[in-house]
């Protein structure tokens, strides 16, 4: 570590219910699942919950990050638009910004309408402006240059173009990069996020609809309707897992606690309360955690998610949310016994009434307060950027 923080991973753990809902969809459209236990359960890709996260953290700090193959016409877009860039050379300075770099660039085709990097670049959102000033910079050899072929070389030059990609800032020191073909560009991501997964067995249910045609209605002609299909969804509680490894972190932010004080309560903050977007117009499952435990350790992160290798079975009255919370609390307790606490330096939790809570450690009223308590507890005391 490049500091004295005094803990190392910080773990959260979250309980949530999930209504009616397809929030995240294989190639066929279908429920994601997952065989646990001998059970089938509702599964979310890490991939999906952590984009919803990366989505609201952005907005919770003030930067963002841009994942693409199309930078190139990013900055095409941006010299006309906000540097009145004639078209056809803000065009040429795109195409020569796209295939000047290391990573290198293909022609347009039917599926991509402009240059397109041979891998996506991950940079931050004023990475663009960058580029432009770039641009600028060699206005006079872009205009003397023809539009950009297969294999020329661009008149931009390439370190310039490196260094920006190289460029981060708190979206990427958290979330990481990978960019094999720019040197010393790749991140190693402070986060590591789980699969969510149905704390229970689930069925998929098939949900047939029709869509009517307004004018066919009014006008009484024939029954029928203009569209018909059918949607896979499922509901359920999930186990959500993620941890921050905060050695990771101050190595990507050079040590700096005061930026570490800003990034990770954002993070779990926009962990607990992100929702994935897919099929939200139609069904709108905004719900909250209905518990949320964050653990801070000095050895290594622990997740909770052999608690439910045997499917929870839903309580007399109904509803898997008490068995559910009363699962991931024996579970604590079993790895607190078997690991001992010399490496678990604090543990806190936020929700409905449990039956033994202190196994969680200490009960906060809100989780804006069970995060600060496990900021402070990992990061020590001070400010917020």
């Amino acid at each position: 570590m490049t500091s004295t923080a005094p803990g190392r991973f910080i773990d959260i753990h979250v309980l949530q219910t999930i209504p009616y809902a397809n929030l995240n969809r294989d190639e066929t459209n279908s429920v994601k699942t997952v065989e646990y236990g001998g059970t089938r359960r509702t599964r979310v890709s890490s991939q999906s919950w952590k984009r919803a996260t990366r989505t609201d953290f952005q907005d919770r700090i003030g930067e963002a990050a841009v994942r693409t193959r199309r930078i190139g016409e990013a900055v095409e877009r941006f010299l006309r638009t906000d540097r009145d860039w004639p078209a056809d050379l803000a065009r040429r300075a795109g195409q020569h910004t796209a295939a000047g770099s290391s990573i290198k660039a293909d022609p347009p085709s039917p599926d991509e309408p402009a240059w397109s990097t041979n891998a996506m670049v991950y940079v931050p959102e004023t990475a663009i402006a960058r580029l432009a000033d770039l641009a600028e910079q060699h206005r006079a050899e872009l205009e003397s240059a023809h539009d950009m072929k297969k294999g020329a070389k661009s008149v931009l030059p390439k370190d310039d173009i490196d260094a920006v990609l190289r460029s981060t800032n708190g979206v990427i020191n958290l979330f990481g990069r990978m960019l094999r073909e720019v040197d010393s560009a790749g991140v190693d991501g402070a986060v590591q996020a789980a699969h969510a997964f149905t704390t229970h067995a689930t069925d998929v249910e098939l949900d047939y609809f029709a869509a009517v045609d307004d004018l066919t209605d009014v006008w009484n002609e024939d029954a029928g309707s203009a569209h018909m299909g059918d949607q896979e969804y499922s509901a359920g509680l999930f186990y959500r897992y993620a941890t921050v490894d905060v050695g990771d972190l101050l190595t990507n932010i050079g040590g700096d606690l005061g930026a570490a004080r800003t990034l990770v309560p954002a993070f779990l903050e926009a962990f607990l309360l992100s929702v994935p977007r897919a099929k939200k117009t139609a069904t709108a499952p905004h719900t909250i955690p209905d518990l949320a435990h964050i653990a801070v350790r000095t050895d290594r992160p622990v997740s909770y998610a052999a608690a439910f290798e045997k499917p929870v079975i839903s309580a007399r009255e109904g509803g898997y949310t008490a068995p559910s919370c009363q699962a991931l609390a024996d579970y604590a307790a079993t790895a607190t016994r078997l690991l001992g606490t010399q490496g678990l330096r604090a543990g806190a939790w936020a929700g409905g009434d449990l039956p033994e809570p202190a196994r969680l450690g200490q009960r906060c009223d809100s989780f804006p307060q069970l995060v600060a308590a496990a900021t402070t507890a990992a990061l020590g005391e001070g400010s917020r950027q």
